[in-house]
């Protein structure tokens, strides 16, 4: 199947694109209004970025989107994959909407439509105004909902004519889990245990963050639905990050650890956001630090996703680890992922997948991960907001090397006829965004991680050149006459 692999293997109507986040591509983060970030502030700090950049001027894409999605447009996509920048919408975080971000961001939702690519438009990936950060410690603090809730009607108001898909959240798990558990995203939180962080706990705050970042969610929700939807007619839901967990082993303990896994990643936020809870792991493990929904807010969260957006990148098997030598989230489920990463990538002795950079290559934990959802989750709508792997050379290697990326061709060929398989097998998955359409800023990793099917030149020419993978993307893509 995989030679014949095409557009053409998904139903009718599949929507195929590719993805990007503003903080990563966009740059100008000093430039019309915009001010700083919790990650313009969290990069300045001696040792938190691997190559010690920032993310100005990123890849410039504030000023070059219209090559950019002339180029994504030659490819035959059918969408675009963005978000909108917080600081650059309201720089104080909450109060006056800045008039030239709502003038950049038309001209870029026009330009979009203009060469026939739908925005589905992410509102929150990761970059929170620093003045929220400063006054009440971010998402923290239950102040962030409603402020959520000023940006987002914002943004309803002023794209939403034009824009029909909205993502309220990217990877809520990661942000929580990355930035307060561990503290190596910003803001850099954890326990002393954990890491090197300048204050945190990390057996309560990654809890306390998703419960309001899931909050800010239903608050979205609820503004949209109330207000806007009937007229813009448009569909809204949320993106969640999660791996494909397998038991390491028929054992019960395993097979429970990885469910175990599964909920902590996944259920997290897809359990209160389908049923209105938090799922049975959590609640078990976790007890009294886990933050208790109200019966409104149940009402709030549940079955309010329009659709749900999946990040997946790869797969790892999952071994129990009964002892626990820390309270904090990575022992709440029972396993560590520095045993899950180093002792169950392998089974016998055998890689789960090819390691590519740290990501296991399983194409067929996509097609069991949409089942996992069909059956546990209600079927939901299904879009693939984001998959990929990043190039096994460097910025060193020769740039005939760097546009040679058959390593991520075979990777999307295989995982895309695993997705196929899952739509045959019954789940309702509509659309898919790669990761990513051009080489961008790679949060802690900076520009020593590159993602993209569009190689950029990391010197003032910031030039694009379509890397193989791009031109069998076009290929993939290539509508009938």
């Amino acid at each position: 199947m995989q030679d014949v692999l095409s557009r053409y293997s998904f139903p009718k109507g599949f929507v195929f694109g590719a993805a990007s986040a503003s903080y990563q591509v966009e740059g100008a983060t000093k430039e019309d209004g915009r001010k700083p970030s919790n990650w313009d502030v969290y990069s300045q700090i001696p040792g938190k970025i691997a190559d010690g950049s920032t993310a100005d001027p990123a890849i410039d894409q504030y000023h070059r989107y219209k090559e950019d999605f002339s180029i994504l447009d030659g490819l035959g996509a059918d969408a675009y994959r963005l978000s909108i920048d917080w600081p650059r919408m309201l720089p104080d975080g909450t109060g006056s909407v800045n008039p030239k971000a709502i003038s950049h961001y038309n001209d870029v939702i026009d330009t979009l439509l203009a060469k026939g690519l739908k925005p589905y438009v992410t509102l929150f990936h990761w970059d929170i105004p620093y003045a929220l950060e400063k006054s009440y410690g971010g998402f923290l603090s239950s102040k962030i909902v409603d402020d959520f809730g000023v940006f987002v009607e914002a943004c309803f108001k002023a794209f939403g004519d034009r824009v029909k898909n909205w993502i309220t959240l990217n990877e809520p798990h990661i942000f929580a889990v990355i930035g307060y558990n561990i503290g190596v995203f910003a803001p850099g939180r954890c326990s002393p245990e954990i890491g090197n962080c300048t204050g945190g706990d990390s057996s309560m705050e990654p809890y306390v963050v998703g419960h309001h970042l899931l909050l800010a969610h239903a608050k979205a929700i609820e503004i949209y639905t109330k207000r806007y939807k009937a007229s813009q007619k448009g569909t809204i839901g949320l993106t969640l990050d999660t791996l494909w967990y397998e038991p390491v082993s028929n054992s019960k303990q395993d097979k429970a650890a990885a469910e175990r896994a599964r909920q902590f990643n996944l259920g997290w936020m897809l359990h209160p956001v389908t049923y209105g809870e938090y799922p049975p792991a959590l609640v078990a493990n976790v007890g009294s630090r886990l933050p208790k929904f109200t019966a409104e807010e149940k009402k709030w969260l549940q079955g309010t996703s329009d659709f749900i957006g999946i990040n997946h990148y790869f797969s790892l098997y999952v071994k129990d680890n009964p002892n626990r030598t820390f309270v904090g989230l990575e022992m709440d489920s029972s396993h560590s992922s520095s045993l899950v990463r180093l002792l169950a990538d392998k089974k016998k002795g055998v890689l789960i997948g090819r390691n590519i950079n740290g990501f296991y290559v399983v194409p067929y934990g996509i097609r069991r991960l949409m089942n996992y959802i069909k059956d546990k989750y209600r079927n939901p709508i299904i879009y693939i907001t984001e998959n990929g792997i990043s190039d096994t050379t460097n910025s060193s290697s020769p740039l005939a090397q760097q546009l040679d990326d058959q390593p991520r061709i075979n990777y999307y060929k295989t995982y895309l006829s695993n997705l196929a398989a899952s739509i045959r097998d019954g789940c309702r998955v509509q659309a898919y965004f790669l990761w990513s359409f051009l080489d961008s800023w790679e949060w802690g990793s900076g520009y020593n991680v590159r993602f993209g099917i569009i190689h950029v030149e990391l010197d003032n020419s910031l030039k694009r050149i379509p890397k193989k993978s791009a031109k069998w993307y076009a290929k993939f893509l290539k509508k009938k006459h």
